[in-house]
């Protein structure tokens, strides 16, 4: 007698069980992704602001000439480096040569003018002095006359004589202190070097003397060539764009944050950001330096119009300013407007949103050569036309009251 076989398993019944442990195990790990995501937003996530919309910016140095002149050498090209006063372009600059040399002669002739009013002075007080000792024998006479007048050894004609003449010397006196009065106020308190008329004469020596400079342009900072447009030949006037320099040590990133990422954003937040040009592999480390005062909307050329019928909102972005590790920056240069990525790290959010630093001074020292030659050639000349005694022309008040001071003789 045959033993009766088991029924086969339903093949319904197998699809279910295996659908149901697929189930259970994709709930398990949407649950445990759901967990791991929960935990890594409130433990990191929460605590980063990203974008993808920054750029690389930076300074960019015009180099625009101060006269008028025609270029007659370019010496720097695109993409060279420059050291801050090296001669980027040079003016032809024999009209402001003629012009220095012009100003040059006219101090010179300035000086030697000068020179003579305060040898002038000499000569007037040494006629002074002779007019007063001509009056003191004018008057010295005219005493001995009248002391033998009463025995009748002088006529009165004489002794009217004698008067004449006392007034006479008196007079020559009267006006030869004037003549040295005059002479001395064209140079009380001053030497030759600072009186006024070699002041003037000085002044246009170092006016032409600066144009003629000008003719030179040399590189306000250190940095890269870029924009060049000038040409040998090309006429140029003042304010014409002729090249750029852009220093590239010293860029930074312009982040357009959305504003609902801006809430827990301050100033000094820890940034990192990697460039498109090297990758992930080339992480760059900043810090957040201050926020821009309005949207880019708000400083474009034809501003946004939402007082209208058909208003559409747009979320607005501001833009932050992130300074860069400058080690970091040597080792792997950036140009500017290349696209950055960068990462916020707000969790340290009781800085401020308004900056409260100092401002920042970008300045250049490559001109100030141009005012310390101008003085030199300014002392050489009058050094060279002035004489022994440049500096030795100031008068002084016992000096002046010398022999002109000296009291008259009095008059009989």
């Amino acid at each position: 007698m045959s033993t009766p076989q088991q029924p086969a398993t339903p093949p319904q019944a197998a699809n279910n069980g295996k659908r149901k442990r697929m189930m259970t195990l994709l709930v398990i790990v949407i649950l445990i992704a759901a967990v791991a995501y929960g935990l890594y937003y409130f433990l990191v996530a929460r605590f980063h602001e990203d974008t993808d919309d920054a750029y690389v910016s930076g300074n960019v140095v015009q180099i625009t000439p101060q006269v008028t002149g025609t270029v007659i050498a370019v010496n720097a090209d695109d993409t060279q480096i420059v050291k801050a006063g090296d001669p980027l372009v040079v003016l032809d600059p024999a009209d402001a040569r003629v012009a220095l040399e012009q100003a040059e002669a006219n101090l010179a002739q300035v000086v030697r003018q000068v020179r003579g009013l305060f040898a002038d002075d000499s000569q007037y007080e040494a006629q002074v002095a002779q007019r007063q000792a001509d009056l003191s024998r004018a008057d010295d006479d005219l005493k001995r006359r009248l002391a033998v007048a009463q025995t009748g050894a002088v006529s009165q004609e004489e002794i009217s004589h004698a008067r004449d003449s006392v007034k006479t010397a008196q007079a020559a006196l009267d006006a030869a202190k004037q003549q040295l009065a005059a002479n001395r106020a064209l140079t009380a308190n001053t030497t030759i070097t600072d009186h006024p008329n070699v002041q003037a004469a000085a002044a246009k020596v170092r006016d032409a003397y600066l144009s003629h400079a000008r003719n030179t342009l040399p590189a306000p900072v250190t940095g890269y060539v870029a924009k060049r447009s000038v040409q040998v030949g090309q006429r140029v006037s003042p304010g014409t764009p002729l090249m750029a320099i852009v220093p590239l040590h010293d860029v930074w990133v312009d982040a357009n944050f959305k504003e609902v990422q801006l809430k827990h954003m301050r100033i000094g937040q820890p940034v990192e950001l990697t460039a498109d040009l090297y990758g992930s592999s080339v992480p760059y480390h900043g810090k957040v330096v201050g926020f821009s005062a309005g949207t880019g909307s708000a400083f474009s050329l034809l501003p946004a119009q939402n007082a209208t019928g058909n208003w559409i909102k747009v979320v607005q972005r501001l833009p932050v300013r992130i300074a860069l590790d400058p080690q970091e920056l040597e080792k792997h240069p950036l140009r500017i407007g290349l696209s950055m990525q960068a990462d916020v790290n707000i969790k340290d959010d009781t800085g401020g949103q308004l900056g409260q630093a100092p401002n920042t001074t970008y300045e250049t020292n490559v001109f100030d050569k141009y005012g310390d030659e101008a003085n030199a050639v300014i002392a050489r000349i009058i050094a060279e036309n002035a004489g022994p005694n440049a500096n030795g022309g100031t008068q002084n008040s016992a000096a002046q009251s010398g022999a002109a001071a000296k009291p008259a003789a009095k008059k009989s």
